[in-house]
């Protein structure tokens, strides 16, 4: 420091003081979200006051949205066991058709003549029975 009045210092550090540097405000987009944020378009109270109402629709959304996909799992289940009675219905008409192939008289034969039993040559008889022989 050097020899100088103590008035010159302290006039000194008012001047310092005084000069404060300006820096150049940045100049804000003029946009919807801006002028929504900034411009106390909502402020904290009615931000505060409107939570639930938001609470509410987030909780709307969300029950949605599960909804949305259980509907489409049941749709994909309904397929899947459509699909399986088409294929139970078709192996019940197969099965069918095939034990009426089996049962019939000719296959029957060929099935009972590996025990050794064989078809009637004679026409089956009709037995009568008179009235008078009864007991």
């Amino acid at each position: 420091m050097t020899n100088r009045l103590r008035t010159e210092i302290e006039e000194e550090e008012q001047e310092r003081e005084l000069i404060v540097e300006e820096k150049p405000v940045k100049e804000i987009p003029d946009n919807f979200f801006t002028k929504f944020f900034t411009r106390e378009f909502i402020t904290t109270d009615e931000a505060t006051r409107a939570l639930p109402f938001v609470l509410y629709l987030s909780l709307l959304g969300m029950i949605y949205i599960g909804n949305r996909h259980l509907a489409e799992k049941n749709i994909r289940d309904i397929d899947k066991l459509t699909k399986e009675v088409h294929e139970l219905n078709w192996e019940y008409k197969v099965t069918k058709a095939d034990l009426a192939y089996k049962s019939t008289l000719s296959e029957v034969a060929k099935r009972v003549d590996t025990l050794g039993i064989r078809e009637s040559i004679q026409p089956a008889q009709k037995i009568t029975v008179k009235e008078n022989d009864a007991p």
